[in-house]
């Protein structure tokens, strides 16, 4: 999406809290836009997040992610959305399920 970012993250609560990794993709993503020559702001101050709970709470949620450029109006399919992608496929292990 043209003004936010949707990211299903998994992560070891243990070793790394959400919003440390948050902070860590903001300002990475920031460098390179402004090694880009980029101007910022880049980032909003903080995020929402939501805690996936179980396969069917995972599915509708990649279901509304994957359909929203379709309901802003930017493409009539989803598949036609050339910014999507996975980064690594989390395995229902890894999420809790």
């Amino acid at each position: 999406m043209p003004d936010h970012l949707h990211a299903f993250v998994a992560l070891d609560a243990e070793r790394c809290r959400l919003s440390l990794w948050v902070s860590g993709m903001k300002a990475v993503v920031a460098r390179v836009l402004k090694s880009e020559g980029l101007e910022g702001p880049y980032w909003q101050k903080g995020f929402f997040d939501h805690v996936l709970r179980g396969s069917e709470s995972a599915s509708e949620k990649w279901a509304y992610v994957r359909n929203n450029p379709v309901r802003a109006e930017l493409v009539q399919r989803a598949e036609d959305w050339p910014y999507w992608g996975q980064v690594h496929l989390l395995r229902s292990d890894e999420v809790g399920m």
